[in-house]
């Protein structure tokens, strides 16, 4: 067994056990594997352990690795889950499958109006800045509300849920807490007749408390291909 395939392994079975502990069904959560700064071979060695799921953070990085592994196109989702600039939207809405943080109105409407009609409709989800952090990217919670019935219109598109990546926190009861939040805006907007499905919230050192909030897609990168040198992205 190879690293990643034996890391992946490893992380499967924390989410079964997370699971477990929440008294929660494994078949509701979604590893998504957070490939970005490592290269299509690393992806290719990860679905060759039975990964389907890729989350990406820069675009450009992700197009050359989508085109590197184009023969392995039907077999694999692509998802966004950096933060996406109005020039990016036409070539994020052809290739990729998913995006997980569209924050404002402009690029959800350019992500509708550039999705190609030969492609199933787009998934999203709004990012959501649940720690009020001004170096982070997302919707304020006050906010949420108005942008999902927006967004939820847009034809091509399909909103599923909501995403955050909170500020780190240490306990498990800390690490809960931004989560929580996140819950509870889905099932107000919910309650607003909204039907969305997925919490993308979770990563490498908090998927149990995510899990035991109620997260549908926990994003995992560190635990899966390792420590990441990063480079500089213009």
């Amino acid at each position: 067994m190879t690293g990643i395939a034996h890391n992946l392994q490893h992380t499967r079975e924390r989410i079964a056990a997370a699971c477990a502990a929440a008294g929660r069904s494994t078949d509701n959560v979604t590893l998504l594997a957070v490939s970005k700064t490592f290269g299509a071979e690393a992806v290719r060695e990860a679905h060759a352990a039975g990964q389907r799921a890729f989350g990406e953070n820069y675009v450009q990085e992700a197009l050359d690795k989508i085109a590197a592994l184009a023969d392995l196109r039907a077999d694999l989702e692509w998802h966004l889950i950096g933060p996406l600039q109005s020039n990016k939207t036409r070539v994020v809405a052809e290739s990729f499958d998913w995006v997980h943080s569209v924050d404002r109105l402009r690029i959800a409407e350019r992500l509708s109006a550039q999705r190609p009609e030969g492609l199933p409709p787009l998934q999203v989800c709004l990012q959501v800045n649940v720690s009020g952090e001004a170096s982070k990217s997302g919707v304020p919670p006050a906010e949420v509300a108005a942008l999902a019935a927006q967004v939820a219109q847009l034809p091509r598109l399909r909103l599923r849920g909501l995403m955050s990546i909170p500020e780190p926190a240490a306990d498990f009861d800390t690490q809960r807490a931004p989560h929580r939040v996140l819950r509870a805006l889905l099932e107000g907007l919910r309650q607003q007749g909204l039907a969305l499905d997925t919490l993308s919230m979770g990563m490498s050192a908090d998927l149990e408390a995510a899990v035991a909030e109620g997260a549908t897609i926990v994003r995992i990168g560190t635990a899966i291909f390792g420590g990441r040198t990063y480079p500089v992205h213009p």
